[in-house]
């Protein structure tokens, strides 16, 4: 089984990094954007097809190392 994990910044935190991004992409004359925000995406493979398992697992795993639940946020895809 595979677990897709995608951390970002929760809503209120500053993220310098969209912010340069956003600023490049109107510089480049996508003027259309009025937001950017950078997260990371985190795949593991995992060696279990019990899917309850699987999420309790990797939600651990978000809570302890994978994101910094003070400024961030998680979602957790299995497949």
């Amino acid at each position: 089984m595979t677990a897709t994990v995608n951390v970002f910044l929760k809503d209120g935190v500053l993220d310098p990094q969209g912010k340069a991004a956003h600023h490049a992409l109107d510089s480049l004359g996508f003027s259309g954007v009025s937001d950017v925000r950078i997260g990371k995406q985190i795949i593991i493979n995992l060696n279990t097809e019990d899917k309850i398992k699987a999420e309790a697992e990797v939600k651990e795993m978000c809570e302890t190392l994978l994101a910094n639940t003070v400024i961030e946020d998680y979602t957790i895809e299995l497949n």
